[in-house]
């Protein structure tokens, strides 16, 4: 049910559209912090942000030890340079991983220093069309091998750059899976126990996007109009999400994720589909409050949907039929993970799900045993 007393707030500027990196001109100050990794820096974007700061009147500083799902390490190593630089600006670049680093950054260096700690003013620019992290309060930290959550508003940027531009070099499966995560985003916010009316404006945008524009940049990354709207939809569904929350899709995928080491959006791609069958109780009534979300996402997209049950059907066989389009896999067997390492991991693979932030937002409580159903399922 839709929450009755609602709140919603919007701390972070978005500014979007072709070019728009250029906005950095405005940026005020005497020193600046940018994080990144060595992929951005070899392209040419750092060297591109040092130029626009350098107008703006800021001297830069570089830290691009940043890599895929950050670890504490690179949290250690990021802090140890803001508190010596102590930038009045802190720019993030690139994928997800990136800016959840500086996210960690910022947050921990808050929690050792406190209200002495002068919170320099934090843009985020992202490279791919997934997280949503620009406008997030959320962050994704490895710790000890496994992928932690961190949650808290101190850590949302207080601008958003959304340059289609940035995304133009993107390689194919970097979309697919980007924008897969975009999808299980604006799908979990819609069904999550914190969904209201003003996250489900968002949600509904982001699908009608997704299903019309992920195709096409897919086989275009050229498509500067799927580019945008993709680019649009992912920071749509990451405001949807840091608001109403997500669920066991994002539960199971962190958990697969950082034991096996593979792509966080296409373990969401995998398991999006069992996991709306679990949610939509399909196998029993297909008539819960999740269900009923689900098929009103069908006759968004205009699909079939004269009962709850035949919605939440057609929901499902449109995230199915989007996957085989995109040539997504059938399970985590066709990515090449050996059944015996798979059903191994499985019970602690549950057991982190359980624990995982975004289980507590899910709209049906699951038992470990339920998540072992569908870990099984999609393999």
């Amino acid at each position: 049910m839709i929450k009755i007393n609602q709140e919603f707030s919007l701390k972070t500027k978005i500014i979007c559209g072709q070019g728009s990196l250029k906005e950095l001109k405005k940026l005020e100050g005497r020193t600046a912090m940018i994080v990144s990794d060595k992929i951005i820096e070899e392209i040419g974007y750092v060297e591109t942000i040092k130029g626009y700061l350098t107008q703006a009147g800021l001297s830069s500083h570089v830290f691009t030890d940043v890599r895929p799902d950050p670890d504490t390490k690179v949290l250690a190593d990021g802090l140890k340079m803001l508190q010596q630089v102590k930038p009045d600006v802190l720019i993030a670049m690139g994928g997800g991983s990136a800016i959840d680093a500086a996210k960690g950054i910022l947050y921990s260096t808050y929690q050792m220093l406190g209200d002495s700690f002068k919170k320099p003013y934090f843009t985020a620019i992202p490279t791919t069309s997934g997280t949503g992290s620009e406008v997030t309060d959320f962050s994704v930290i490895t710790a000890e091998g496994d992928k932690i959550v961190l949650v808290n508003e101190y850590m949302a940027p207080d601008l958003a750059i959304l340059d289609s531009d940035c995304v133009a070099s993107v390689p194919r499966k970097v979309v697919i899976d980007t924008g897969m995560d975009v999808l299980t985003h604006a799908t979990e916010a819609y069904v999550a126990n914190d969904a209201t009316d003003f996250t489900d404006a968002m949600v509904e945008k982001t699908i009608r996007l997704l299903f019309e524009n992920l195709p096409l940049l897919a086989e275009d990354i050229g498509n500067e109009q799927a580019r945008n709207h993709v680019h649009n939809a992912s920071c749509m569904a990451g405001i949807a999400f840091t608001h109403a929350g997500l669920g066991i899709n994002h539960s199971l995928a962190h958990a697969i994720g950082g034991t096996l080491h593979l792509p966080h959006g296409r373990c969401n791609a995998l398991l999006l589909e069992e996991v709306i069958t679990f949610n939509g109780d399909l196998e029993k009534s297909a008539n819960n409050y999740a269900a009923k979300r689900y098929a009103k996402l069908a006759e968004l997209l205009d699909l079939p949907a004269r009962t709850v049950r035949e919605g939440l059907v057609s929901y499902i066989d449109a995230v199915r039929k989007l996957k085989e389009q995109l040539a997504i896999e059938s399970g985590f067997a066709s990515l090449g993970v050996y059944e015996e390492v798979y059903q191994t991991a499985i019970e602690k693979m549950a057991e982190a799900a359980m624990l995982d932030r975004c289980t507590p937002a899910n709209p049906v409580k699951p038992t470990k045993e339920e998540l072992i159903k569908i870990y099984k399922t999609v393999y």
